[in-house]
């Protein structure tokens, strides 16, 4: 079938259950950016938002044979991205609700607290100047918990051997970036007047 565009969501499902791989890339391009539109309308972050059409695209995959309603497959991953977005809403609100390093300490000084929020502005500023498989590797090794090299190197398609050493010279190259800012890695300690 030349034009996918008149094909049901109900025949897409059940050319897809069959093998067509044409029938899979016609049901991404009619979803994809609703299912966007949907993450966004949540306000999550835009890595959380691919992660969650990520993730509800393999549930997608998962699922594909227990689908009881194939004509609403738009509705399905619309709810399974809006539900993934949820949680990683529930997630982060959570953890900002726990994360004591952003409190202040009372003995801190306002400039040095500000000088630290400045410092780690631009850490993330020159971060991303950094290239894509840099940012990508970094990323995925400062998750909490921290994945195990076997993840990493799954999920990033690279061997095992090359994410130690990529990883160091991301980091010296992350290194190199911030001393050409001249930025000051440290607050100056406080006046004593």
């Amino acid at each position: 079938m030349d034009s996918w565009h008149e094909t049901t969501d109900e025949e897409l499902v059940s050319r897809i259950r069959a093998g067509e791989p044409a029938a899979w890339r016609a049901l991404t391009r009619r979803y994809s950016n609703r299912l966007w539109a949907v993450a966004r309308g949540l306000r999550v972050r835009d890595a959380d938002a691919a992660d969650a059409i990520q993730t509800a695209w393999l549930r997608l995959v998962e699922h594909l044979d227990d689908l009881r309603e194939p004509r609403y497959v738009g509705r399905w991953l619309a709810t399974t991205v809006r539900r993934e977005c949820l949680n990683t809403l529930t997630r982060t609100r959570t953890v900002l609700c726990n994360d004591w390093d952003d409190v202040s300490d009372p003995s801190d000084s306002l400039d040095g607290h500000f000088l630290r929020d400045e410092r780690d502005a631009e850490l993330w500023r020159v971060f991303q100047t950094l290239d894509p498989r840099c940012q990508t590797l970094l990323r995925t090794l400062m998750a909490d918990p921290p994945p195990r090299y076997a993840e990493v190197a799954a999920a990033l398609d690279m061997p095992i051997g090359s994410i130690g050493p990529i990883r160091q010279r991301c980091l010296g190259k992350l290194r190199e970036l911030m001393r050409a800012c001249a930025y000051p890695f440290e607050a100056p300690a406080t006046d004593t007047v």
